[in-house]
């Protein structure tokens, strides 16, 4: 049984628990948040919708940060009540995580808790194998479906990658993206790669689908290791 738990059910958390849910790959995701009410309301909606989207994953939601206890991944989304996790109250809800008898990897789904992750290093001392960020994926998913309307192509068709930290200091690797498995250069303009990379710092941070998404499938590869 693979349990991973999603602490935050606003609007990145809840798209991330659905998503997850959907691809069945996970036996069963834990909404957390303190906010009980509103995790149990969006666990039940996501259930509901599972004989329609034929999917089979249990759906569950606690109100409390010790319920992400026995997790193979846990997701650091945004809370209801007060957004994304950060700060200092991030920073305690990550010392409670610590305190836990569990050495699940974490993973920062939102784009603005890389403060968090380096404190989570830096102040409690967590190992750095167990701390992950997803945001940037994102962020090349939203540059490949920009990239992919202007070649009338799909996403699936193009590898594209994003080094360095967003949004200032990240920069598109043009030079090694393949569209179509041929250089991306062969089908794209050189103006059209200027002003996408003119347009990168707007990009960020990622809306809460995209960042759920990219989330997803690395809360899955963290889960099954």
């Amino acid at each position: 049984m693979t349990l991973i738990a999603v602490i935050g059910a606003g609007p990145t958390g809840g798209a991330l628990a659905r998503t997850l849910a959907g691809r069945s790959r996970v036996s069963e995701v834990r909404l957390i948040d303190p906010e009980g009410r509103i995790a149990d309301g969006k666990a039940l909606d996501i259930l509901q919708s599972s004989p329609i989207e034929q999917f089979s994953a249990r759906v569950t939601a606690a109100g409390s940060i010790p319920a992400a206890a026995g997790a193979d991944a846990i997701v650091l989304a945004d809370l209801v009540a007060t957004g994304e996790i950060g700060g200092e109250a991030g920073l305690a809800l990550l010392r409670q995580l610590a305190r836990l008898d569990t050495s699940a990897p974490i993973l920062f789904a939102g784009g603005a808790q890389r403060e968090l992750m380096v404190r989570g290093l830096d102040e409690l001392h967590l190992s750095p194998r167990r701390l992950i960020g997803s945001a940037p994926l994102a962020l090349e998913s939203s540059v490949r479906a920009f990239t992919a309307a202007l070649l009338d192509g799909s996403p699936t068709d193009l590898s594209i990658g994003i080094a360095g930290v967003p949004p200032r200091d990240a920069v598109i690797g043009w030079d090694a993206a393949t569209a179509f498995n041929q250089p991306i250069a062969a089908v794209l303009a050189a103006h059209h790669m200027a002003a996408l990379s003119s347009r990168l710092p707007a990009l960020w941070p990622p809306p809460a689908y995209t960042l759920a998404s990219a989330a997803a499938r690395i809360a899955e590869a963290l889960a099954s290791v």
